[in-house]
C-alpha cells in the first residue's frame, strides 16, 4: 500500500500521523525512498522507509464505517488473559506491534477489566494508557469527533464489556461448582 503527502496514516504503537513528505536517500550507495510523517500526540517526525511500510506495520486508519464495528468490539465479552503477568504482557505487546485496532482494543479490554481487579504493574499501567490512547485517538480522526466526545463512549463500551465478562465468570463459576457437587454426589 501507497501513501500520498498529506494522507493520514497510522503508525503501530504511535498513533495517527500525517504525511509530510515522501523523500529519497542515497544509502551505502542504493537510492531508498522514505515516507517522513509527523506523529499527532507528540508532532514529532518519524522516517519510514517505503519499502518496508506495510511489514513496519504503517497503515491507514479505519474507514468511518469501522467506527460503530470497533465500539461494538469494545463492548464485547473477552477472553481471560493468562494469569502469570509476564506472559501477559508478551502477549499484549505482541497485539499492540501489530498496529491493528481491533488487537490494541483487545488489550484495552483486558487491561480496564484487570485494572479494577488488582492494580497494575508499571509496565502494564503504561500499556494501558497507549491502548486508550490509541483507539481514543483513531476513533475521534476517523469520526471526526473531539476526544472528549469520543471518550465516554469508549468508556461506555468498556463498562459494558467488564459486566458482561463478570457476569460469565460468575455462570462459569456456578457451573463448575455445579459439576463438582454432581461428581461428588456420583461417588
Amino acid at each position: 500500500m501507497s501513501f500520498k503527502i498529506g494522507e493520514k496514516v497510522v503508525y503501530p504503537n504511535h498513533g495517527i500521523g500525517v504525511i509530510e513528505k515522501i523523500t529519497t536517500t542515497e544509502i551505502a550507495g542504493t537510492q531508498s525512498s522514505f515516507y517522513l510523517l509527523r506523529l499527532k500526540a507528540t508532532e514529532s517526525t518519524v522516517m519510514v522507509p517505503v519499502a518496508n511500510a506495510s511489514e513496519i506495520g504503517l497503515r491507514a486508519p479505519i474507514n468511518n464505517s469501522q467506527c460503530e464495528k470497533l465500539l461494538k468490539a469494545l463492548s464485547e465479552d473477552f477472553i481471560n488473559p493468562p494469569v502469570d503477568w509476564k506472559d501477559r504482557y508478551k502477549e499484549f505487546l505482541e497485539r499492540m506491534k501489530t498496529g491493528d485496532i481491533f488487537h490494541v482494543a483487545e488489550v484495552l479490554k483486558n487491561l480496564t477489566y484487570l485494572s479494577q481487579l488488582k492494580p497494575l504493574s508499571f509496565r502494564e499501567k503504561r500499556m494501558l494508557e497507549r491502548a486508550r490512547y490509541l483507539v481514543i485517538s483513531e476513533l475521534s480522526t476517523v469520526c471526526r469527533k473531539s476526544e472528549c466526545v469520543v471518550e465516554p463512549m469508549v468508556d461506555d463500551a468498556l463498562n459494558r464489556s467488564c459486566s458482561k465478562h463478570r457476569a460469565g465468570g460468575v455462570t462459569r463459576t456456578i457451573i463448575t461448582r455445579a459439576v463438582s457437587k454432581a461428581s461428588v454426589i456420583a461417588h
